[in-house]
């Protein structure tokens, strides 16, 4: 099992289709896509390189290093590049030796590593452009590293995810139909490489046949331009970047987005306003709510586009909740609720997250695995699974509110809030107190459509949830802290917070 293969067999069943780009006469093939990874593993090999970096931005050398990685034998560590100077050295010295395929403007933050050669995009393109192609040697060992993937670290220091070709390839095989794409189809890519939505959309379109096109900086009113000029038919993005989508399309209400079939979404929390919203903006779009984590190879749980139309049009509060949900886990995969003993905890009761199937890795680079002797990988994540067995996912267990003793998942909260017509974004976070232990602290960001006093949102929350799970105080923000992937940032968020006055009108 090597990633290479999914690349062999898409430019064996159609190697004329466009692979990487437009089809104006400048996109790539699956043919030259394969030659050209080719090319690139010998030029890996040819080095002492034992990995092989990407610090950049997306673009067709992404799929030719990753494949051409694959074909090498060698991991493949695609790097945040919006991280600082230092941090970028810091995590490129943990994978040395390493060859590293660098954008121009961040060579500066790789120069005098040590074990480290790196190399211009434009030079490594033109390196593979021509010559000889080796022989279909990849290595076929399952247990082999194919991937590379730094955790966000948005809890502590990222630690790099290890991937190895059993996992991915096993994600693929049990979610993607080969060749399953008609000619016509595009998919969209907009998340950055470093993210494991990317490395999934790549290898899965690659597995479907579908043409990739990249957007290598998030933009909405781009994204939805290149989505018509280009006939994008599927699209992957992340909740904070189909909020500013759905911004958008309310402001260019001619701004019709008629090609595109599916768009599926996940990677954080997704307001249900905002899913309402974009469900009756693109009514004739299959919407997809996919929960992952880079450890699970990407997707454990998936709501369908059925289940997001009976919710929208469900008449039943828990049908319509399910807007709210993760949908229900992949049919290769097992997932429990468990408490903090591991024990099996009753549906509709919160604990931990717990997953187990072949695509489930769990494992880190230099810190041993966090599986467990029987395959079970405790997420981190809670949440609870409803009678139907739909996932409900609350958040990180580690940023569960602790108040007078009882547990309480700031998830709960946030959708409570944003069930408010003039509150756009809104999170919860625990604060230390010295009579509670905690309390409750509700940081909200209104519509600016109307003007909205805290004693209001007081007022609203009290009246939507318990008292024991009422904001003990409410501040309002311009946005919320969020990083590229559209995670909160919640301890950020509780800087911010430690930062504000009251006497400003702005917390109470």
């Amino acid at each position: 099992m090597n990633l290479m293969m999914l690349l062999e067999m898409a430019s064996n069943a159609f190697g004329d289709r466009v692979a990487i780009g437009s089809r104006d006469g400048s996109g790539v093939s699956y043919s030259d896509l394969y030659e050209k990874s080719g090319r690139a593993a010998q030029l890996f090999r040819n080095s002492p390189a034992e990995k092989v970096l990407l610090l950049d931005t997306s673009s067709v050398a992404l799929p030719i290093a990753l494949f051409g990685s694959s074909w090498a034998g060698l991991p493949f560590v695609p790097l945040n590049y919006r991280l600082t100077g230092d941090e970028i050295r810091e995590l490129a010295t943990e994978v040395t030796p390493a060859m590293g395929i660098v954008n121009t403007s961040m060579v500066a933050s790789v120069e005098g590593i040590p074990d480290f050669e790196g190399i211009d995009r434009q030079d490594f393109l033109l390196r593979t452009k021509e010559g000889d192609i080796p022989d279909a040697d990849w290595g076929m060992d399952p247990e082999q590293v194919a991937i590379l993937l730094f955790t966000s670290g948005t809890t502590g220091a990222p630690k790099a995810a290890v991937l190895r070709h059993s996992h991915l390839i096993s994600y693929i095989l049990g979610s993607v139909e080969f060749m399953g794409a008609g000619e016509e189809e595009a998919t969209l890519v907009s998340v950055p490489p470093y993210h494991v939505a990317g490395m999934a959309a790549l290898c899965s379109s690659v597995y479907a046949g579908r043409r990739i096109v990249q957007l290598p900086n998030f933009d909405a009113a781009r994204w939805i331009d290149v989505t018509r000029e280009e006939s994008i038919t599927h699209a992957m993005v992340v909740p904070t970047m189909l909020s500013r989508i759905v911004e958008e399309l309310e402001n260019r209400p001619d701004s019709s987005i008629d090609s595109l079939r599916a768009l599926s979404y996940g990677g954080g929390k997704m307001p249900r306003p905002t899913i309402e919203k974009a469900l009756r903006l693109l009514p004739n779009t299959n919407f997809v709510n996919a929960y992952g984590l880079t450890e699970t190879s990407s997707t454990i749980s998936v709501l369908g586009p059925d289940d997001h139309r009976s919710a929208l049009n469900g008449e039943e509060e828990n049908v319509r909740r399910r807007l709210s949900s993760a949908g229900k886990p992949l049919p290769n995969l097992e997932v429990t609720i468990r408490d903090e003993e591991g024990e099996l905890l009753d549906n509709g009761i919160s604990g931990e997250i717990w997953v187990r199937g072949e695509q489930v890795s769990g494992e880190y680079l230099g810190h041993g695995t966090k599986v467990t002797d029987d395959g079970w990988f405790p997420t981190n994540d809670g949440g609870f699974l409803d009678g139907e067995g739909y996932l409900f996912v609350e958040g990180r267990i580690d940023d569960i509110i602790i108040r007078g003793g009882e547990n309480i998942s700031p998830g709960e909260i946030e959708e409570a809030l944003l069930l408010h017509p003039d509150i756009k974004d809104a999170a919860a976070v625990g604060m230390p107190d010295t009579h509670w232990g905690e309390v409750i602290v509700a940081a909200v960001v209104p519509t600016g459509k109307t003007d909205l006093s805290i004693s209001e949102i007081k007022k609203f929350a009290k009246d939507q949830l318990r008292s024991s799970r009422t904001p003990d105080h409410i501040v309002i923000l311009a946005e919320l802290p969020y990083n590229e992937t559209g995670k909160l940032l919640r301890r950020v968020l509780r800087e911010e917070i430690s930062d504000l006055t009251s006497d400003e009108g702005q917390s109470g």
